[in-house]
This record gives structure tokens, sequence and C-alpha cells, in this order.
């Protein structure tokens, strides 16, 4: 029980918490997530190593987990967003594989994918509207005030760059695997610089982000940082709307 006079973190406003705890909070959210769509490559990755190269076995299996994944969270009541959007995205590299016969085009559309937002971030930065800076204020729904802000659109800026780094060096190990016909290499570098390295790259942007900017100028960008990790609006925005 709290002493009279003294405030609890649990019985803070949001925006007073710690910032450690509300980022960490979005981070775990995005990990635990990542987690469910990881599984089904490392269920492929292992039946495919250990069924003497049976791709049809290994991608029945992946689809399987991907779907066990999917039904659990369901009936825990959780969010499946993510995992029915991991489900389709193994489920598109099944097909692929299974339509050229080539184990290695199971990791294919992910390699495209992951050009994708490649040039989506070269782009965004070298037009001087980073990803990340379009993203904080749609979030915020301060639009593009965050481009007057000279230490908040530095911080963004680098953050997008960090994530652009996360895709470069991801296209750098699976391509050449690819091309080399490595599956085995393939799948223990897609769980590697999955959930491993995404969850790297979410600290590695939180610590850049802070030291991109004074403390006072944290203090109000932190939550929003954490909710832009979650992919959900600031109590604040929520509260003003109902106002």
């Amino acid at each position: 029980m709290a002493e009279p006079g003294r405030e609890t973190t649990e019985d803070a406003p949001a925006a007073d918490r710690p910032a450690s705890k509300t980022t960490s909070q979005g981070i775990g959210s995005w990990v635990g997530m990542l987690v469910d769509v990881g599984l089904p490559w490392i269920a492929f990755t292992m039946v495919y190593g250990f069924s003497d190269h049976n791709l049809k076995l290994a991608l029945i299996v992946a689809l399987s987990a991907a779907g066990v994944v999917a039904l659990f969270r369901l009936v825990r009541r959780k969010p499946i967003a993510s995992v029915i959007a991991g489900f389709i995205g193994v489920g598109i590299s099944a097909w692929t594989a299974n339509k050229t016969g080539q184990a290695q085009d199971a990791f294919l559309p992910g390699i495209l994918l992951n050009a994708g937002y490649g040039l989506l971030y070269f782009v965004t930065i070298v037009t001087r509207y980073p990803l990340f800076g379009l993203l904080y204020g749609v979030i915020t729904q301060t639009w593009l005030a965050w481009r007057q802000d000279a230490d908040l659109f530095r911080g963004l800026n680098r953050v997008t760059i960090v994530f652009a780094a996360q895709v470069a060096i991801r296209l750098s190990v699976m391509v050449p695997l690819y091309l080399a016909h490595n599956v085995n290499a393939l799948g223990i570098a897609k769980i590697a610089l999955g959930l491993p390295f995404y969850a790297l790259t979410l600290w590695v942007a939180y610590k850049v982000l802070r030291g991109s900017m004074p403390p006072e100028k944290w203090d109000e960008v932190k939550d929003t940082f954490a909710h832009m990790l979650r992919g959900t609006q600031p109590e604040k925005k929520r509260e003003e709307e109902k106002a």
C-alpha cells in the first residue's frame, strides 16, 4: 500500500512513467509478435534439414506451425494481425517454392520485400522526409511539424537510417546465399536476422533517438516512440477525441 502523499509508478500518469518501462513494453510487444512470426521458419529449416531435403514436407510443417500460432493467439484472445500477416507471408513463400520446385525460392518473397523496404528507406532519407518522421507525424497527428524541430528531425532521420542499415545487412547476407542455392544457410540466416536482429535494431533505434535530443525533448517524444513500436495511438490523442 502506498504511503499517503506518495504517488506510486502505477498511479502516475502515463506521460510521467519512466521511459524505459514504456518503451520496453513497446519493444516487448514487437518481440512477442516476431517470435510468433519466426516459428514457422524455424520449423521449415529444421524439417528441411532433417528430412533429407523434403521440400513439400517442410512447407506443410511451416504452414501448420503458422496455423497453430494463429489459433493459439486466437484462443488466448491476443492480437493476431501480425500472425495473420506472417501466415500469409509463409503461404506466399510456400506457393513460390512449390511452384518452382526450388527450396531456396521459399526465401525469395522475403528478399524482395526487404529490397522494397530498403528502397523506401533510401528514398525517404534522400528526400529528407525520413519514413519514421512521416510515421511520427501520423501517430501524433502533427503531420510535418516535426520537420521544423531540428532535434526531432535529426533523431527520426537517424532512426530511419538505422532501419535502412538493418535491411542492407540482411540483404548482404541473404542474397549471396540465395544465389548459391544454400538452403540450410538461408534458413539459419532467416532466423538469426529475424527476431534477434530485429530486437537489436529496436534497441539501437531507441538509443539513437534518445541520444539525438536533449532530456526535455525526450520526455515529449518517449511515449510516442513506444506507441510507434506498438502501432497504437497515444492516450493523449484518444482523450482529446473523447472530449
